[in-house]
């Protein structure tokens, strides 16, 4: 059997060995040009994508069309792909660490402050005593590590480094990727271009300050191991090592079965595949998965299962339900739902092109077949759950490994039998079998390019396009650590949604209100009437406790680019606070404004 590194390169010797440097380092020139010359202090609803200078495009294309040169050659190192391929984590990931001077993400805040409380609570704690974030210490697997890596760096807050981890997750996720490739392929064009498509298509987001980052990585690592470790031939050649690759895995498994919920799933569902298929008869990975995942749900994260179980049945088998968005979730406005159809056409793009590779590439479909089943088997999860309007996402996230390198193979030229190329050279046709002078740049060239510049460049607005609701300016941010600073304890904070800085700061010993989860009947009614309605949502709370009224531009951007309240209305609801009697004004900046409920006049003085 030929692979595609037997196929002869374009052309030859020391230029084709320095060329690549060029456009690399144009390209990084052009982005740090970018970065330098790009204002995000106004964002529209196109997000990052219109705040961009245009160097910054310009030297995405010269990445990309100088990766695909460089790449096609099978004689050129491959640390000149491995190279652009770190090149492109810069300007995807590290483009945002750059640019904001704050971490961007509601949930990225969120988990800094879960990090928090287990750092002053010193342990674990119950629904009695935290309420819904309980959820977190049953889960606590990422928030033990992170609390931990922040007392080594001797940082205040995981705040500190937390900007820079979509950067950090991703060059997590390289290693066992390239472990996957390379088991079913020698051919380095393969590899690095599968690599290049995985990394452009994972717009979806689970790469920031998050347990499923560190648990999507130790999921591709399970499987890396479990896809060149445990199949026939390899237990037939090392069967003394199973119980060290066993022992390493189930490690891995257990990190995972503490720090995610979903995840231990999705790795089950692709074990399970692989176990029926007849190059993996060994169920020892999948059930060390099960075994552990039960035990786990059974005893630490029983408490929120028990509570959770009646959804949860109900929602299997109910397909529309799962994969609908519901109300504060559609995109409004034209940004959003531009970006939104960016993000769904590079999905949808790369999905078809692996489909294309799997019916193109007869070879590469039968040596890659485990792979197929793995990049398959997430799909009935659709019908397990809707994992709040997410699971879609979550799916394609863990087809993306084995769709990536199909993906990549539609890309690529044929994989060849070596009785085809017997055949062929029978003939004469030189051409065919590879032994006919310098490739000529034609269709097969071009094409290529054209897909991989067009998913690369889409890669921004899928990712960077809802930049407007996940960033928080420093005067956001300032506006609501002031409230947390003087809250005391038990006070309560209302604000229109969760979509700011530290929404869960201090959530052990102040409360939390966002109307707009209410049903649609109650933010009528604050609509309306907004000052009165709100002042007898927060009158039932005891001194010392204070009541607080936060509305910042964060939520502003939320409500609006989801379809809840329109700047108009959440103005009104503003307006409305700040000439009632029964609120006084604490602060305000250009970012936001903070209310207090006036307490009775004993309270008062």
């Amino acid at each position: 059997m030929t692979d595609l590194s037997d196929l002869p390169p374009a052309w030859s010797g020391r230029r084709a060995l320095a060329w690549p440097g060029v456009p690399l380092l144009v390209a990084l020139a052009l982005w740090a040009y970018a970065v330098r010359h790009t204002d995000v202090s106004r964002l529209d609803d196109y997000g990052l994508v219109s705040a961009l200078h245009p160097a910054f495009w310009a030297g995405l294309g010269v990445l990309t069309t100088g990766f695909w040169f460089t790449v096609r050659d099978a004689r050129r190192p491959g640390a000149w792909s491995a190279a652009y391929v770190l090149g492109l984590l810069v300007m995807e990931r590290a483009t945002q660490a750059v640019l904001y001077p704050t971490p961007l993400y509601a949930w990225a805040w969120k988990h800094e402050a879960v990090i928090d409380h287990l750092l002053t609570a010193g342990g674990l704690q119950t629904a009695d005593q935290v309420g819904d974030m309980a959820v977190y210490d049953q889960w606590p697997g990422f928030f033990a590590a992170q609390a931990a890596l922040q007392r080594l760096l001797g940082v205040d807050s995981t705040a500190m480094f937390m900007a820079w981890w979509p950067l950090a997750s991703s060059l997590m996720l390289l290693l066992p990727l390239l472990l996957i490739y390379r088991t079913f392929t020698e051919d380095r064009r393969l590899i690095w271009t599968a690599v290049w498509l995985f990394y452009v298509a994972n717009w979806v987001g689970q790469d920031y300050f998050s347990p499923q980052s560190v648990a999507y990585a130790l999921h591709v690592g399970v499987l890396a191991v479990v896809l060149r470790r445990f199949g026939r031939s390899a237990v037939r050649r090392g069967r003394p090592r199973q119980a060290v690759w066993t022992v390493v895995i189930t490690v891995m498994i257990v990190a995972i079965v503490i720090s995610h919920q979903l995840t231990p799933g999705m790795l089950a569902v692709c074990l399970l595949a692989l176990c029926l298929s007849r190059r993996y008869r060994d169920w020892v990975p999948l059930v060390t998965t099960v075994v552990i995942f039960l035990a786990w749900c059974l005893t630490a994260a029983l408490p929120f299962l028990s509570a959770a179980m009646p959804d949860m049945i109900r929602s299997i088998g109910d397909v529309g339900a799962n994969v609908e968005t519901g109300y504060g979730a559609t995109p409004t406005g034209t940004g959003a739902i531009a970006t939104s159809w960016a993000a769904r056409l590079l999905s949808g793009s790369v999905l078809l092109l692996a489909a294309v590779g799997v019916l193109r590439q007869r070879v590469l479909r039968h040596r890659a077949w485990p792979l197929l089943l793995v990049a398959a088997a997430p799909l009935p999860m659709f019908a397990a759950s809707s994992y709040g309007s997410e699971m879609i996402f979550r799916v394609l996230l863990f087809m993306l490994p084995g769709a990536a390198f199909f993906a990549a193979a539609a890309l690529l030229p044929k994989v060849r039998t070596l009785a085809a190329d017997a055949a062929a050279q029978e003939t004469g046709n030189r051409q065919a079998t590879g032994t006919a002078g310098p490739r000529r740049w034609g269709i097969g060239t071009w094409v290529p390019l054209a897909a991989l510049l067009g998913g690369t460049l889409a890669f921004v607005p899928a990712y960077s396009g809802k930049d407007r609701i996940n960033y928080f300016p420093p005067q956001e941010v300032a506006l609501v650590r002031q409230l947390f600073d003087q809250a005391p304890d038990g006070s309560l904070v209302v604000a229109a949604n969760r979509n700011y800085p530290d929404a869960y700061a201090d959530y052990w010993s102040v409360d939390h209100y966002w109307f707009l989860d209410d049903a649609r009947s109650h933010v009528d009614r604050i609509v309306r009437s907004p000052a009165a309605t709100l002042a007898r949502d927060m009158a039932g709370v005891d001194r010392p406790g204070r009541a607080y009224f936060l509305l910042t531009q964060g939520q502003l951007a939320n409500s609006e680019m989801n379809g809840q309240l329109d700047k108009a209305q959440l103005d009104r609801i503003r307006k409305s606070v700040d000439a009632s009697p029964r609120f006084r004004l604490v602060a305000e900046n250009s970012a936001g404004w903070l209310y207090v409920l006036k307490q009775s006049e004993g309270a008062e003085r």
